[in-house]
């Protein structure tokens, strides 16, 4: 055979063809991938599947769903530190509020509770819940009411009915109450009911809710 194809079995020539002697044996390297034929489709290797079991979930498939479930993750904790942030104004406001009707109730009632028997801590009384110049008209006059009660034999006993914030501010607010008293005197021995409508405007000092003004309004 000398100048021709030499034999398969022998010479250099087999070790040039040992993979094709694998290929038709069914001995062919596996783990070479071939180029997919017609009708496959060849997958991108971002979307390749990693087993998980029998459902593998694409790569691209779990990047969206980890950023979905992110996205969800700062909506719902973004509501939930507004719904917070509502409330806690929400109950700021009331507690505010309710602050300046207990303010207003407890001046209406030691304004409308006076004895002549304990007109010191009556008075007294008035003027820890006063500011203003209610206070210092009240106060002037500590004198001249004393001996007025004292020589009418005048004893008032305050109920508060109602109280209603009109209006508020950071620092300032009215509110109307409603009080009933009954008034003992040398007048009326055996007593009057009366009822006031008094306006009270009040001020936040220190803390706390005083009175600076009341008007009677009916």
């Amino acid at each position: 055979m000398s100048g021709g194809l030499r034999p398969l079995t022998g010479g250099p020539l087999p070790r040039a063809v040992r993979p094709l002697r694998r290929l038709i044996a069914g001995r062919a390297d596996t783990r070479r991938r071939t180029a997919p034929g017609a009708g496959e489709r060849a997958v991108p290797a971002g979307d390749r599947a990693v087993p998980t079991g029998e459902h593998a979930v694409p790569a691209g498939r779990r990047r969206a769903l980890s950023a979905g479930l992110a996205a969800a993750t700062v909506v719902t904790t973004a509501s939930a530190l507004w719904l917070g942030l509502q409330v806690q104004e929400q109950r700021a406001a009331e507690q505010r509020r309710q602050d300046i009707l207990a303010a207003a109730r407890q001046s209406a009632l030691n304004f409308t509770s006076l004895d002549y028997r304990r007109y010191d801590r009556d008075s007294g009384n008035v003027l820890k819940g006063a500011t203003g110049d209610f206070k210092k008209q009240f106060a002037a006059q500590t004198k001249e009411l004393t001996e007025l009660v004292a020589r009418n034999k005048s004893v008032s006993e305050g109920q508060v009915l109602e109280a209603g914030l009109v209006r508020s501010g950071a620092r300032t607010a009215r509110v109307l109450v409603v009080a009933d008293s009954k008034v003992t005197n040398t007048a009326v021995p055996k007593g009057e009911a009366r009822t006031y409508r008094l306006q009270l405007d009040l001020v936040l000092e220190g803390g706390r809710w005083l009175t600076s003004d009341v008007e009677f309004v009916g």
